[in-house]
């Protein structure tokens, strides 16, 4: 058996197990297996990013999970890929050309700024892959895909042509989100609200039909007035009723505007009346269709004024403009005044910058399966978890609109519609529109959209399109998805919805074609001080660099520790530092285990021979494992790791082990045999259940100590150990006792200023029988120079502690009789105050009418140990006197 190295090096062990496990394929999974199967298709990540922490939680989840699963004998499908990312690879390569070559994409057209994209792609594509595999990450490698890929990307142009087809997706001229940034419309879900500071403009509109009548308005855009085709207030707004049909002048590009009464208008907002503006505001252009108004714009596509009537502010940015605007408002007598104002502006979650109501030209998509999509989720055949978000769906389904699904960008899937050329070649003149999979028969007299499609539009279609048929049938529905929160609309819903219209199943049936049954909703990773990680506030580490400083292993384990379910996580680099001693602290006590011989693969505890310690410790990995059961169907994953962590520090290391070392090192070898046979049948039983949080170092402990021939990774998970004839209850009862004796030992020493590596004296009156045999393992844990039992009167010079045990002293002779007295009056003051609290409640008749009688009972006996212990002290306190 090769002797583990004295120093763990994560480095080194974690590179050569991964490249092992590619080699041996064990990632890889067999379509025909007879095995259950378990599939997990990993959300993609963009092909030009890099790993992030939200990446490094996200993977590490679907891991542990696929890593479980191969453990308990399941046929483990986790499929790898990426996503094309749309608007977020074509920004990245336009701001390299800008930076580079002063150039934009116009100036290099189509077909070359495509070549430019690609040359991106393959520089900076794939990054993260590698990233995921140096985290560990058991994806079938074999089968990554991309959404790009030539037969996903027909897929992508049947399904838009199959729902052209039904009717459900239309092409029209509406109101949409438009982001100036990367010039291109949005969809709904993509436009994120944030609380912004600014300015409330109240600006004086003049009556025409009543020179020196004003109508004041509020606003907070100023530079949309010259598009202002109407001005509007409430018909039950008696203060502006007789205005109703006359008109009043727009103060910038003067025209003459008339004003309308509509019930869409707020009458507490500002002033009550509002100027309608139907191209640049969506409940404006609402108003403008009932009262059939002009639709004036004013903004050029990347957010600059274009109103050459008003010289002064055509061609300047939307935001200067607005400043500007005032200025020229406030010389010409129209603005009334200016206020500070908060309110809520909706923000591209693409480019981060304000997006623009704009009228476009755009296709949509009619959302099919909608109640299907609904039932599936309230009726379970797909579970949430946490489960509050099952209210966040289906609010938004519940009130969905129609998606725009036609981006203006150039990268990605081109919508496969083309429109027949005219003499003009005007796109608001076409007529004829021919949608297909393949081009129109006569190509030359047809041009085809230039629009690409929603990159969700295609990714809508992962979890079953990445799939051949055969594994589908043996993969689809898969049994967990992971994601974050915030793509429940992007994402989630639209892949169910996609699962039920398209039916990838088996069957017909909607179980057979939801496209997973558990849905694994992570946190989101803030800083210490709560904030979102970002590059401009430095707070966001990089994954690599941890990795390279704790291990693989410690930030995976670090992570998972404090990441609640389904809650916000606060990231501190302690918890990975933590990680890592967590696996310095594993490979320690294996290396100690090692140090007395080889282990045994298969351990034969015999029960009868068993130390009460061995008892106490089988007894808490019997709960353990039953604590991580429930955690695991609950996805609490941070409690699975905190059971983990407890377990193997605490109890196995901290405890057992101290007390084994009695036996191993005593001379009955029937003992010491005995011990370690406990001791490798909970360390095997401990890799095994850390393995899917840590797969690299369990699979090197598992292979230094023998456990097994075959990879870690199909070792079955570790079972209860029955304990049958064994009074376990009582043998628990006399360890707990045991232990806080000991407990309570370290604390005097500490109290009494005693360096941990100084032998001392400590006498024990003990109230539980059985003290006298474990003396040795006492003296052990205790660090004594000596350990002796007293029937009467503690020693004179003796600090005194309560336990379960009983008294425990230590002897000092030096030790101040005054500061002794004040350190136990301040112990009885404590004791003195519980027990009063503990009185009070049980005095008060409602209370003990209402309790449970199990809580009553519970406090008359804490009562009575309280009462026992106070009098012990109290009597050491007057045998200083």
């Amino acid at each position: 058996m090769a002797e583990l190295p004295k120093r763990y090096d994560p480095n080194s062990v974690e590179p050569k197990w991964y490249r092992r496990w590619i080699d041996d394929g064990d990632f890889v999974v067999n379509s025909e297996s007879s095995k259950a199967p378990f599939s997990i298709v990993m959300p993609p990540p963009n092909i030009t990013g890099v790993l992030t922490l939200g990446h490094v939680l996200n993977n590490t989840i679907q891991d542990i999970l696929c890593r479980r699963a191969r453990m308990q004998g399941f046929e483990v499908l986790w499929l790898p890929g990426t996503d094309h990312a749309g608007i977020g690879t074509q920004t990245a390569v336009e701001k390299h050309l800008r930076r580079t070559e002063n150039k934009t994409r116009h100036d290099l057209g189509r077909e070359e700024f495509l070549r430019r994209v690609l040359e991106w792609q393959d520089k900076h594509g794939g990054i993260i892959i590698e990233q995921l595999k140096r985290l560990g990450c058991s994806c079938d490698w074999s089968r990554q895909r991309y959404t790009l890929d030539e037969d996903y990307a027909r897929a992508v142009q049947r399904v838009f042509v199959d729902l052209y087809n039904k009717g459900l997706i239309y092409r029209g001229r509406r109101m949409i989100n438009w982001d100036p940034s990367a010039q291109t419309a949005l969809s709904d879900e993509e436009v994120v609200s944030k609380p912004q500071k600014g300015n409330l403009y109240f600006v004086r509109y003049e009556i025409v039909e009543e020179p020196g009548r004003f109508l004041e308005v509020a606003t907070t855009r100023p530079e949309t007035i010259m598009a202002d085709t109407a001005m509007a207030f409430h018909p039950g707004d008696e203060r502006y009723v007789s205005l109703l049909g006359k008109h009043a002048w727009r103060p910038l590009a003067r025209e003459k505007i008339p004003i309308v009464a509509d019930d869409a208008i707020d009458p507490e907002f500002g002033t009550g009346v509002l100027k309608v503006t139907p191209a640049h505001d969506a409940l404006d252009f609402e108003i403008g269709q009932r009262h059939n108004l002009p639709i004036v714009d004013v903004l050029h596509a990347d957010g600059r004024i274009n109103c050459p009537a008003e010289p002064e502010l055509d061609g300047l940015d939307r935001f200067e403009a607005r400043k500007k605007t005032a200025e020229i408002l406030q010389a010409r007598g129209a603005l009334a005044k200016a206020e500070p104002y908060e309110n809520n502006i909706g923000f591209s979650d693409r480019s981060d910058v304000p997006i623009e109501p704009r009228i476009s030209e755009q296709w949509f998509l009619r959302y099919p399966k909608t109640k299907d999509a609904l039932a599936v989720v309230r009726d379970h055949l797909i579970r949430f978890f946490p489960v509050h978000w099952e209210k966040v769906y289906a609010q938004w389904l519940e009130n969905i609109r129609d998606w725009c699904i036609s981006r203006q960008v150039w990268w990605g899937h081109r919508i496969p519609a083309w429109y027949r050329k005219q003499k003009s070649e005007v796109r608001g003149q076409e007529s004829e529109i021919y949608v297909g999979v393949e081009p129109p028969p006569d190509p030359e007299n047809w041009v085809q959209d230039p629009d690409t499609l929603d990159t969700w539009f295609s990714s809508w279609l992962w979890a079953y399109q990445t799939m051949d048929e055969e594994t589908r049938r043996k993969f689809y529905p898969t049994s967990v998805l992971v994601t974050a929160p915030d793509i429940i609309f992007f994402w989630v819903a639209r892949m169910i919805i996609a699962g039920l219209e398209f039916k990838p199943g088996k069957s017909d049936r909607n179980e057979n074609n939801i496209p997973f049954r558990h849905v694994y909703f992570t946190g989101l990773i803030r800083d210490k001080l709560g904030r979102k990680m970002s590059k401009s506030l430095g707070n966001s580490p990089d994954p690599l660099e941890l990795i390279e400083k704790y291990g693989a292993d410690g930030l995976r384990f670090g992570l998972m520790r404090i990441a609640p379910s389904g809650q916000d996580i606060r990231f501190d680099e302690k918890q990975i530092e933590e990680g890592r001693n967590f696996a310095t602290k594993l490979w320690n006590v294996a290396r100690f285990r090692q140090m007395h011989g080889a282990s045994e693969a298969s351990s034969t505890i015999d029960k009868q021979a068993l130390s009460i310690y061995a008892v106490e410790v089988l007894a808490r990995l019997n709960e353990t494992i039953d604590a991580i059961d429930v955690a695991y169907r609950e996805y609490q994953f941070n409690t699975v790791a905190q059971c983990l962590y407890d377990f193997v520090w605490s109890d196995y290391c901290d405890w057992f082990v101290e007390t084994a070392k009695t036996e191993i090192f005593s001379e009955d070898e029937a003992k010491k045999k005995c011990t370690l046979a406990v001791m490798d049948f909970v360390l095997s039983a401990i890799l095994r259940l850390l393995h899917p949080f840590m797969p690299h170092i369990t699979e090197e402990l598992w292979s230094l100590l023998r456990f097994g021939e075959d990879s870690i990774q199909f070792a079955a998970p570790p079972e209860r150990l029955p304990l049958d004839g064994l009074d376990v209850p009582g043998i628990r009862r006399q360890v707990s006792a045991l232990y806080d004796g000991v407990q309570v030992g370290r604390n005097l020493r500490a109290e009494a200023g005693i360096p941990s590596n100084a032998k001392s004296d400590f006498p024990i009156r003990p109230t539980i029988p059985g003290v006298e045999e474990q003396i040795p393992t006492l003296s052990r844990l205790l660090g004594a120079k000596t350990v002796e039992t007293v029937q009467l009167e503690m020693p004179v010079g003796t600090m005194v502690g309560i336990s379960k045990m009983g008294e425990i002293g230590i002897k000092v002779a030096s030790r101040d009789r005054t500061a002794e007295r004040a350190r136990l009056d301040k112990e009885i003051a404590k004791l003195e105050s519980e027990i009063q609290t503990i009185e009070e409640k049980l005095q008060n008749e409602s209370f003990v009418d209402r309790a449970p009688a199990a809580v009553v009972d519970e406090h008359r006996k804490r009562l009575k140990d309280l009462t026992a212990q106070l009098a012990k002290l109290k009597q050491a306190r007057e045998g200083l006197n």
